[in-house]
């Protein structure tokens, strides 16, 4: 490709509301641009990332026995109410109607079509198993778009299902898409861990993310040797808090305006995990329910969810107050409703709570002794706790694409059964696996990016090699790079030339900027030895002379030598 005639919109300036090192540098290398609100069109430098990423997923589903199907994006509303969605999904899902006023979908994820489908055309256990995967459209009314093509409202994204007689099966197909995963990140050249995670609005019983480490990540991934976890549902030993001693009663301390942790552990001398916070929650079907924890840790909402086994919510100030006491000073000694204890809190010592009364609070307190309650892991691991003795360390990650074993939570409401070996009709089990180019792309440029622009991985880069010639127009260097470049197109490697009449700084600038891995240059020095100044783009290791006479087979060594 001549960079005359590709449509290649280069930027000095970063734009105005980037934050994320991919958004502005995938925006200044001119390979995407922004239509609206968390809505972005891929340039065609940007789509042969995207579609080199595409490449890879195919292959690698083909090779795992998945087989490519096409379903639509705008669905009827009947399967996805079927599925319980369309009600408990928020306002996240697309909803809409059309001109006879049928209620339809604009699908974010495709159970609900698989499952479908499958449930008309499997009868038999001897059709299973089978997997099938599709690149679709997906829409998603995301509240809050950001970071460029990290968080957006439409997305392309690889889903694939497998289909299988029974959770055995499911195991299989599981471990299958499992390694194939694995090598599609590698292949793809992006740093990554595997980490358990929760179901979310996916449901069923088993998942795992794929997370890409960087610091623009909108997750956060605990690790330990052997251990890995999104946040979500990391669990881990709390690092251990010095308790004052114990009381043989419950004893009032007032504390007036002192309504934080932080106020009231430096008001009484004592470190913030000897107190218990107490957060009041409205339960669905449980009511208000206090949720206890020590002082120095956070309430992790999604464990908390499990827990509790449904949706809750903040208890109002007018609540808290009517059934426990005044919010800033209340605890669980004396209070009448449930109490939710963290595991982290131990019984025993000398906890400081809220008193249930204005301006006062408890030292001496004791869980158990004190109080009823019953336990739960609702905290999020913070750095330093220990998994197996070794502490943990919590780094940021973008999420490229995760896997789950859903059962037969969508096939048991969608119909989708077969007669087995007796005649008996079962539920299919399913699992879904999914992965976003765009962020596969966004991911590698925030973990390869320098100070000049972006560094491909070979496997995903829009070009293989770019050409920069010197000199003027009709000058010698022009015409050895126009032979240099016809030689190379007869390999397999894609070329990029640069043939515009413009200066070597905007030249470098700009290859520097696109981030081709391999830069060949001919000027007016090289040229008098009869070679190009090659460049590895990733590395930035020393020039190094390709002969231009029958420089193909040079030109494919240093290719292959690229990190």
């Amino acid at each position: 490709m001549r960079l005359s005639e590709l449509l290649l919109p280069t930027e000095r300036l970063p734009p105005a509301d980037a934050e994320a090192l991919s958004h502005i540098l995938m925006v200044r290398a001119g390979l995407i641009r922004q239509m609206g609100a968390g809505l972005w069109s891929w340039l065609p430098a940007g789509w042969r990332v995207h579609q080199r990423i595409v490449a890879i997923l195919r292959e690698e589903m083909e090779a795992a026995g998945a087989q490519e199907v096409l379903m639509p994006v705008l669905q009827p509303a009947d399967p996805w109410r079927r599925t319980g969605r369309y009600d408990n999904v928020g306002p996240e899902l697309f909803r809409l109607r059309d001109r006879r006023e049928a209620d339809l979908v604009l699908a974010m994820t495709h159970e609900e079509a698989m499952t479908f489908h499958v449930a008309q055309v499997v009868r038999s256990y001897r059709e299973l198993p089978f997997s099938l995967f599709q690149l679709q459209v997906k829409e998603r009314d995301e509240p809050r778009p950001r970071a460029g093509v990290l968080r957006t409202r439409e997305f392309v994204m690889k889903d694939a299902y497998s289909f299988d007689r029974d959770q055995e099966g499911l195991e299989r197909s599981y471990a299958r898409q499992m390694e194939a995963y694995d090598r599609i990140f590698d292949r793809c050249g992006v740093r990554w861990y595997r980490v358990e995670s929760d179901v979310g609005m996916m449901g069923g019983f088993g998942a795992h993310e794929y997370m890409a480490p960087c610091p623009a990540g909108e997750d956060e991934v605990a690790l330990a040797p052997g251990y890995a976890a999104n946040v979500e549902v990391a669990s881990a030993r709390a690092w251990p808090v010095d308790l004052p001693p114990a009381l043989d009663a419950p004893e009032p301390v007032d504390t007036p305006g002192q309504t934080t942790v932080e106020e009231v552990a430096r008001a009484l001398g004592v470190p913030a995990g000897a107190l218990l916070k107490a957060y009041p929650i409205m339960s669905e079907g449980r009511g208000l329910i206090m949720v206890c924890l020590r002082g120095d840790h956070r309430v992790n909402d999604i464990k908390l969810a499990n827990v509790l086994g449904g949706p809750f919510r903040p208890a109002r100030e007018s609540e808290i107050a009517e059934r426990i006491g005044p919010p800033g000073y209340i605890g669980p000694v004396g209070a009448n409703v449930s109490v939710l204890l963290d595991d982290a809190v131990a019984e025993g010592g000398g906890y400081v709570c809220g008193a249930n009364e204005l301006n006062r609070h408890l030292r001496g307190v004791s869980p158990g002794r004190d109080f009823p309650f019953r336990r739960g892991d609702v905290r999020r691991v913070e750095a330093g706790d220990t998994v197996a003795g070794h502490a943990i360390t919590i780094e940021p990650c973008i999420e490229v694409g995760q896997i789950f074993k859903l059962g037969t939570r969508y096939s048991e409401p969608l119909g989708a059964t077969f007669l087995d070996e007796h005649g008996r009709e079962q539920p299919i089990w399913m699992g879904c696996y999914g992965i976003g180019p765009a962020r596969i792309a966004a991911a590698a440029v925030e973990q390869h990016a320098d100070d000049q622009g972006i560094a491909w991985p070979r496997a995903i880069a829009p070009y293989d090699v770019e050409i920069v010639p010197l000199g003027r127009e009709g000058g010698a260097e022009r015409e050895a790079a126009q032979r240099l470049y016809e030689e190379l197109r007869g390999d397999d490697l894609s070329v990029l030339l640069d043939d515009r009449d413009a200066g070597p700084g905007e030249k470098f600038a700009d290859a520097e900027l696109l981030g081709c891995p391999l830069r060949l240059t001919v000027g007016r020095r090289s040229l008098e030895s009869e070679t190009a100044e090659a460049q590895a783009r990733r590395g930035r290791a020393d020039l190094e002379a390709v002969p231009l006479q029958d420089a193909r087979k040079a030109v494919r060594a240093r290719w292959d030598a690229l990190p």
